[in-house]
């Protein structure tokens, strides 16, 4: 059964890249139809920071206990701008940094801890604590969440509330700051249009990428980043590729299913940004599902926006002649992050 489906994408993606590039060739443009043409003003803006991928810009710092009370602290990585130009850390009351030491006390590392910056140049910022008993816990502090409470040890002591709270939000901000992850979805609904099957769609894309995401999260599931990026980049050329043109092909006749394939490859790529912000050790399964049905949520925000746009368009029908150009721009831009992932696995 799997050697099927592998052998029915291997078709489809074949398929797809042959008469993409040969549009690209020809500069066609056909299939003019404005059933979906009011979603390029969301997927100029995810085209235009292309460079990004679905990745999330992250700054990581440590901060070690050297001993009670006692702490050094460093940035560790960053992706862009040195970290300490643009995030600074307000420790809590009762802390007091000096350079690259931080004496808290009796009362230990204890209180609120804020990141400043946080959001513009990076969206996230993780700290990992280490505690002089040997124990580690990773804090992830986002633009909607730049403070985070900490207990002067390494028990996590939000209650359940407040983890769902953190983990929903989180996810919502990943989806809607993942461009590949987005334009999958939008060549969707250009391949499917609004109509009754792009409920079954987008749930069988919900039900894949939940199962793997779960798997990879809990440790069931493992496969390396570049072959699962590659594939997610591999994805939206397809779709583009397929929504192209009329032709009774497998992924028109049936959507779901092509949706679902993709869709457990990339529930891997929500894993890895999910190990990348870490899971806390009480209320583990909150946390897991509170990001799943963030994912969700930004995901259907996605579809109500194109939806909504759809229906305000509709009243220029002359929008249409730029369905074409914007498939074609989707479908290069994704065969472009194909080509620099596939060869960043070879390499």
């Amino acid at each position: 059964m799997r050697s099927l489906a592998m052998r029915l994408m291997g078709q489809l993606m074949r398929r797809s890249m042959l008469g993409l590039m040969r549009g690209l060739i020809r500069g066609g443009a056909r299939g003019l139809t404005a059933t979906l043409a009011p979603c390029l003003l969301l997927a100029l803006g995810l085209l235009s920071g292309a460079a990004r991928a679905h990745e999330m810009s992250m700054a990581e710092m440590q901060v070690r206990e050297t001993a009670p009370g006692e702490f050094i602290w460093q940035w560790t990585a960053s992706e862009k701008r040195a970290a300490n130009e643009v995030l600074t850390p307000v420790w809590p009351d009762g802390c007091r940094a000096e350079g690259l030491n931080l004496h808290c006390g009796k009362d230990g590392l204890r209180g609120a801890f804020t990141m400043e910056g946080v959001g513009k140049q990076y969206s996230a910022a993780m700290v990992k604590v280490f505690w002089v008993d040997g124990q580690t816990r990773v804090y992830t502090l986002t633009a909607s969440q730049p403070t985070v409470q900490l207990f002067g040890s390494a028990d996590d002591r939000r209650g359940m509330g407040e983890i769902a709270y953190a983990y929903t939000v989180l996810g919502v901000e990943h989806i809607l700051s993942g461009i590949d992850h987005l334009m999958f979805v939008i060549g969707l609904l250009f391949l499917v249009g609004f109509r009754r099957q792009l409920f079954w769609t987008i749930t069988a894309f919900t039900a894949a990428h939940s199962l793997t995401l779960a798997s990879s999260a809990l440790g069931w599931l493992a496969l390396r980043p570049p072959p699962v990026e590659a594939t997610i980049a591999l994805s939206i050329v397809l779709v583009a590729g397929e929504a192209l043109h009329k032709r009774e092909t497998l992924a028109r006749r049936w959507p779901a299913m092509v949706a679902f394939l993709f869709g457990l490859v990339h529930g891997l790529g929500f894993a890895g940004a999910l190990r990348e912000i870490g899971l806390p050790q009480e209320h583990l399964l909150v946390a897991l599902l509170s990001f799943n049905v963030g994912v969700e949520t930004g995901q259907l925000l996605t579809v109500g926006a194109c939806w909504l746009l759809w229906r305000v368009a509709a009243r220029w029908p002359r929008l249409a002649k730029l369905r074409t150009a914007l498939l074609y721009a989707i479908g290069t831009a994704a065969a472009y992050w194909s080509w620099l992932r596939i060869a960043a696995i070879v390499a």
